[in-house]
């Protein structure tokens, strides 16, 4: 049995105006690497061995102020932990993908049909876990779990995907434990 701790990097300028990331590398702010550091204090105990991230800057640094927190490598970054594609969305807030693209916004709104460009929940589920798969079968170890710092929307596939059933919202630098044995067999917030 592994145990990987799974955790949304800390707050971006973009998270506080309301803003779609998505792929676009946007870094932590100020009280995103307050957030990370109180990640690593929440982590102290939990006997994490290395830590592994999105390659997107907001994650990876999350994951690095972490690492040297708790004294323990960053033994990879993965871009298959990036957060979903959001498309024409990215970059802009919902209201204004409302304003821009009224007829995509209200297929997501009620279909959670992606926009134009976007990636498939399929798509992001998929790939997620197969990193997470990666790093609970390398990184993790049977007396010692690691720590993936990635996006929300990747956590909430992940979580999905384990569980059958979509979590709410995932704030920044929150927590969920998922338990690996062959494959994900729980997930659940800490």
């Amino acid at each position: 049995m592994r145990v990987i701790y799974m955790a949304r990097h800390g707050e971006t300028d973009w998270n506080a105006e309301g803003r779609w990331q998505g792929h676009t590398d946007v870094p932590l702010n100020d009280t995103g690497r307050l957030q990370a550091r109180g990640l690593a204090a929440a982590l102290l105990p939990l006997g994490v061995r290395a830590a592994a991230s999105s390659d997107l800057s907001r994650a990876r640094e999350t994951a690095e102020i972490v690492a040297s927190a708790l004294g323990v490598p960053m033994a990879r970054t993965d871009a298959d932990l990036r957060e979903r594609s959001f498309g024409i969305f990215e970059g802009l807030t919902f209201a204004e993908c409302a304003e821009r693209y009224p007829d995509a916004w209200e297929a997501w709104q009620k279909e959670r049909r992606a926009p134009g460009g976007a990636e498939s929940q399929a798509t992001l589920a998929e790939r997620v876990m197969a990193a997470a798969n990666r790093v609970a079968l390398e990184v993790a170890a049977d007396d010692a779990p690691a720590l993936v710092v990635t996006h929300g929307g990747s956590l909430r596939a992940l979580v999905a995907a384990v569980t059958g059933e979509m979590p709410p919202f995932v704030k920044n630098g929150e927590v969920w434990i998922l338990v690996h044995e062959g494959r994900f067999v729980e997930a659940r917030k800490v």
